[in-house]
């Protein structure tokens, strides 16, 4: 994508909350929402974020709001898909439940293919979400599952560190002070194996990712196995002085290419197979040249 185009591209945040079935899980669902809302609408600079929970939860809410989106994104712009709460899996069929009718993920695909944003982001935190997988998948679309398949059907705890990753520093490895969603599920998927070791319980839940438009994704995303350079290359949250920056004009030109010449750097580790050794250290050092001096550029 062209510099010119990333620096007009606008990111659409939307998060929904379905049923809890009873107080606790509706009340927790709800929070998770409220939270990820909260992160985004200060930390997404003019991003639009919105948020569906309780009554305004539905099947004809989500609709509507992913049509109205289908009609304002271009290509240039991103979408990010958060889906909270319990699934179901009928060995055909997964659905997300929701008041009143719920919707499939055959449905939810169908509306998101309608989308022309050039990069897609789902992160289905529900019980059975492993389910949904392969309906979702599309070519730069990132697909995360809480779940490996519908069978998992347990409560998922993995929403509570989603939300953790996107307000934790910690989950920025690379410290670029950008959050990817690469980023987000390795910290979330850490923490939740996490959970179930400290309380010493059997693992009812194992997060996937799938982002090359194919396949069933994977635990561990890796340029060996070919997932993860889309996830990699995907801005979630941006905060410290890269949230700053971007709200500079002039240091946001700055600040996109830096993370155009990541990406670049990110694309060919994983083309890295691909190429004579001697021909990888030579692109690779030309980048990492350029970034640096970029760096430099903002560090005025």
């Amino acid at each position: 994508m062209k510099l010119t185009a990333l620096l007009l591209a606008t990111t659409y945040y939307v998060t929904i909350a379905g049923l809890g079935g009873e107080p606790d899980y509706e009340q927790r669902f709800t929070t998770w929402a409220q939270e990820i809302d909260k992160i985004l609408k200060s930390g997404a600079g003019d991003a639009k974020v919105e948020t569906l929970y309780g009554p305004a939860a539905t099947r004809a809410g989500l609709r509507s709001l992913l049509e109205r989106i289908a009609r304002e994104a271009g290509p240039q712009d991103l979408l990010v898909l958060m889906l909270i709460g319990h699934g179901s899996f009928d060995g055909a069929d997964y659905k997300i439940n929701l008041p009143g009718p719920d919707i499939s993920a055959v449905e939810l695909a169908g509306l998101l293919d309608r989308i022309p944003a050039g990069r897609q982001l789902v992160v289905n935190m529900t019980s059975a979400s492993g389910a949904s997988i392969l309906a979702l998948e599309k070519s730069n679309r990132v697909v995360i599952a809480a779940t490996k398949s519908g069978t998992e059907r347990n409560a998922t705890v993995f929403p509570r560190y989603w939300v953790e990753a996107l307000r934790d520093p910690a989950a920025d490895t690379d410290k670029n002070e950008v959050i990817t969603a690469l980023e987000a599920f390795r910290y979330a998927d850490r923490k939740t194996a996490g959970f179930y070791e400290s309380q010493k319980r059997l693992a009812t839940e194992h997060p996937l990712l799938e982002d090359t438009g194919k396949g069933e994704g994977v635990r561990a995303p890796s340029p060996e196995n070919g997932q993860g350079l889309v996830a990699a290359t995907f801005p979630l949250v941006r905060f410290g002085d890269a949230q700053r920056l971007a709200q500079d004009p002039v240091k946001r030109k700055l600040l996109v290419k830096r993370e155009e010449l990541e990406q670049q750097i990110d694309r060919l580790k994983y083309q890295k197979a691909a190429l004579p050794a001697e021909e990888y250290r030579k692109q690779l050092a030309a980048l990492l040249l350029e970034l640096a001096k970029t760096q430099a550029e903002l560090d005025k």
